[in-house]
């Protein structure tokens, strides 16, 4: 008998079955169900044990993780079963909105579960791995409770009693990445335009490039909370920004990566938008850029 606490798994597609088995690997009994039964074959011929229903799979342990293809699908199976979580506690890692959340911890409450949110920064091959991490918000003595058992997919890092801030800060990470992975294929379009041009090659230069770039981050992270936390009233009003660059040189060098995506034959949508924004900045008397004026701007623009 495993001294490690119970845990049910519902949902098995890719991600579902490696946190099903990153669970199996760290010795929790694992329980698991999927509208396709056949999902489980793998993780039952490792020792998983298949229930017959999302019912079943929810009264087998004390804590189930979810993870479907979104809010809704959730609610769907889920519905039917909720007497049974009266008393359980349920970890939704399906990703989502941090309005969807906060909704679906006070239909988690009503039901009588405890309930907590979480943003799964791994791919399924890395879960359970040193470079995994989750992300948890919701109420913190469910996440003190379980945090162990939650430690077998990746690091867990709690944020906070909002449900929603692990949904956002997980919105916000895959943000990053997907501008990030744009980025790339942007630049090898450009940098493979020329008859010369490989896409390894270049990416050979990429790569040191952009890593060395990411150490600037944490310096315009200062400024931004500097410029949180400023009393305008205060010693520190007028104070600038570490980080500044004149807008005139930032808006010079967009219109020129504009101008070389064009004459590439590569789609540069996103640099008209950029020197849109840009020009319009001049216009409203701004002469810097700066991370704390780059970020008020962009969480009042509206669409």
């Amino acid at each position: 008998m495993s001294s490690k606490a119970p845990v049910s798994v519902i949902g098995l597609g890719d991600m579902g079955r490696a946190l099903a088995g990153a669970l199996l690997a760290a010795g929790h009994p694992t329980t698991v169900w999927n509208r396709s039964a056949d999902k489980a074959d793998e993780l039952v011929a490792r020792g998983a044990v298949r229930a017959a229903s999302a019912e079943e799979a929810l009264l087998a342990s004390p804590l189930t993780l979810v993870c479907l293809l979104d809010y809704d699908t959730n609610r769907a199976v889920l519905e039917p079963a909720v007497g049974a979580l009266r008393g359980r506690a349920l970890v939704n890692l399906t990703n989502g909105t941090p309005d969807e959340a906060r909704e679906a911890e006070k239909w988690a409450a009503g039901a009588g579960a405890d309930y907590l949110d979480g943003g799964i920064m791994a791919i399924p091959a890395t879960v359970g791995t040193p470079g995994a991490f989750v992300l948890y918000s919701g109420a913190e003595r469910h996440f003190a409770a379980h945090r162990e058992t939650l430690e077998a997919l990746g690091a867990a890092k709690y944020l906070g009693a909002d449900a929603g801030i692990a949904p956002l800060y997980d919105l916000a990470l895959l943000s990053a990445m997907d501008m990030m992975f744009a980025g790339f294929f942007h630049s090898v379009a450009m940098a493979t335009s020329h008859e010369e041009g490989s896409a390894g090659g270049f990416t050979e230069l990429l790569v040191p490039w952009l890593t060395s770039m990411t150490q600037v981050m944490p310096a315009f992270a200062a400024d931004v909370d500097a410029d949180l936390d400023a009393d305008p009233n205060g010693p520190a009003a007028g104070a600038g920004p570490a980080l500044a660059q004149g807008l005139d040189v930032v808006l010079a060098g967009t219109q020129n990566m504009l101008r070389a995506a064009r004459d590439a034959g590569v789609r540069a949508d996103f640099f008209e938008r950029a020197v849109a924004e840009l020009e319009e900045r001049a216009a409203d008397g701004v002469t810097e850029y700066t991370g704390p004026e780059t970020v008020r701007r962009l969480r009042t623009r509206r669409s």
